[in-house]
């Protein structure tokens, strides 16, 4: 009898693993995806990326406006006072004016476009850090859900093999059809919660392909293997590495330069600029007997001197100076945030890695062992559907305990190096 039924749930196990792949969606086009491979896409690819470094061309455009010079004007002109019968008053002019700017104002605007160039440089490169950790990031999730899934798919069939078997045993007179009845319920909400993980599943499959730009309608699946997380890092070292090379404090410095740049410029504008001018101005040849005159040309040359009464408002230079005060704060708060980030990050990524230590004790081992023993027993009647739910919960939890630990190092890692300034993961 117990040979029978044994054989008898074997080709059940089977019939229901077909039926649970008919009932999972996994006819959607996906591809392989090495981590270095998926960085190296988005490096290239990001569309978000590829729109923020377009701020470093347009920088360098200012920076090439910022060195024009002021061009000159040259005007002409014609003089005629209606005269045609005594033919007199014709005559015309022309002239070049320059605006020659003093106090280096030249040389102040092209060291604000230079510092705004730095800044904009800076800026991006912490915009990829953020991007480089994000991206990281999605792929251990897509890893993750990956994982949580295959644990439910394994539990659903478990689950379906016992309620395929008690409709045998029920059948055959060996135990009640509430039993049986049972086993199925339970089955069915092992099988949604399969559902669930799928569309998890899928979304973070989603996820991944909008940080790859413009991609066919294939979805990239993570496949790359459960590297080693483990890492030994010294926290005064950390914290000054992320004071010296994190982008943002970069950029905050950057930031700094900008600011004493424009107070600068703002000095500059305050001196006078004064307007140089030459001109040729000259009249026709008189013909006529009663005033005869010859023709004549006259050159003339001169300066034009503003009257700078607006001096008195000091505006521009006060609204700079106050910048490079604000300038100078934020880098003094983002040194204080850097600092936090990285203590917070650090102390986050020893408790991750303590949790994943737990399961290196036998939990996982264990618990299968019990699970085993249980289904083994309740199939000869030896023990009620209860305790194999229970073992089963329990192995269940353990797995998705264990991948969630893994994913949470490994999330804690990104956000040490994030924090840092550093990166040297591979997956």
């Amino acid at each position: 009898m117990i040979r029978n039924c044994c054989t008898a749930m074997l080709l059940l196990l089977l019939v229901g693993n077909k039926e649970l792949s008919a009932q999972i969606d996994t006819s959607f086009s996906r591809e392989p995806l090495l981590y270095n491979k998926f960085l190296s896409v988005v490096v290239n690819q990001n569309l978000a990326y590829a729109a923020e470094k377009y701020n470093i061309n347009i920088a360098q455009a200012n920076l090439e406006a910022a060195k024009v010079f002021a061009d000159p004007n040259l005007s002409f002109g014609w003089v005629d006072n209606g005269q045609k019968r005594m033919r007199t008053g014709y005559g015309f002019n022309s002239s070049v004016n320059w605006l020659m700017e003093l106090g280096g104002k030249r040389k102040a605007r092209i060291q604000v476009a230079k510092s705004r160039l730095e800044l904009t440089s800076a800026l991006v490169n912490d915009f990829f850090r953020n991007l480089r950790s994000d991206a990281t990031t999605a792929y251990l999730q897509a890893m993750l859900q990956k994982k949580l899934l295959q644990v439910n798919m394994e539990s659903y069939r478990n689950m379906l093999q016992l309620a395929k078997a008690d409709s045998v045993r029920f059948k055959l007179g060996e135990i009640k059809e509430i039993d049986a009845r049972q086993t199925r319920l339970e089955a069915g909400v092992m099988l949604n919660t399969v559902f669930q993980n799928e569309a998890s599943w899928k979304a973070a499959l989603a996820r991944l392909k909008t940080f790859m730009g413009k991609q066919a309608d294939t979805l990239y699946e993570p496949s790359s293997l459960q590297t080693n997380l483990d890492r030994d890092f010294d926290l005064t070292a950390l914290i000054d590495n992320a004071i010296t090379t994190r982008t943002d404090i970069i950029a905050a410095m950057r930031e700094k330069d900008f600011a004493a740049s424009q107070v600068n410029l703002a000095r500059s504008n305050r001196v006078i600029d004064i307007g140089l001018s030459m001109g040729v101005a000259g009249n026709a040849t008189v013909l006529n007997q009663i005033s005869p005159a010859p023709s004549t040309s006259v050159v003339a040359a001169g300066i034009t001197v503003p009257l700078r009464i607006s001096s008195k408002y000091k505006g521009e230079l006060q609204a700079a100076g106050y910048g490079m005060l604000q300038a100078s704060t934020r880098f003094d708060q983002a040194v204080v945030e850097a600092k936090s980030e990285v203590t917070v990050a650090y102390n986050n990524y020893l408790s991750a890695r303590k949790q994943l230590k737990q399961f290196e004790t036998g939990l996982l081992y264990e618990a299968q062992k019990t699970l085993e023993g249980k289904m083994y027993s309740y199939q000869r009647g030896e023990t009620n559907l209860l305790e194999v739910l229970i073992a089963q919960r329990t192995y269940n939890s353990l797995r998705q305990n264990y991948y969630e630990a893994w994913n949470a190092l490994g999330i804690s890692l990104v956000e040490v190096e994030r924090a840092a300034g550093i990166w040297d993961i591979r997956l």
